[in-house]
């Protein structure tokens, strides 16, 4: 989880999206993660974490239902939210912290 740490890291916000392959709602909340992408560009990072591969990483932020999401800066969490999340909401949750 070393590439992960380090990009939580940058002064540019992240959005980390703790899934599981077998969580219905985190295959929704993938295609949302790309219009986000789009939208924003490189403006900010937006990193998907396989919470059974990284359970570690996800355990040290309290991860405890998937859909997760994240809004890193400088290694801080700025912002959590727990399931389903529209563009709209994320993309104005990674604006504030640019």
């Amino acid at each position: 989880m070393a590439d992960i740490n380090s990009i939580i890291s940058e002064s540019k916000p992240t959005l980390v999206d703790f899934f599981a392959s077998w969580c219905g709602p985190c295959r929704m909340q993938a295609p949302i993660l790309e219009e986000v992408k789009k939208r924003v560009g490189d403006k900010a990072n937006i990193v998907k974490v396989d919470i059974d591969a990284n359970n570690e990483f996800a355990m040290r932020y309290n991860v405890q239902s998937v859909p997760t999401l994240i809004v890193f800066k400088n290694g801080a969490p700025l912002w959590r939210g727990v399931g389903v999340h529209q563009a709209d909401q994320l993309e104005a949750k990674l604006n504030e912290h640019m």
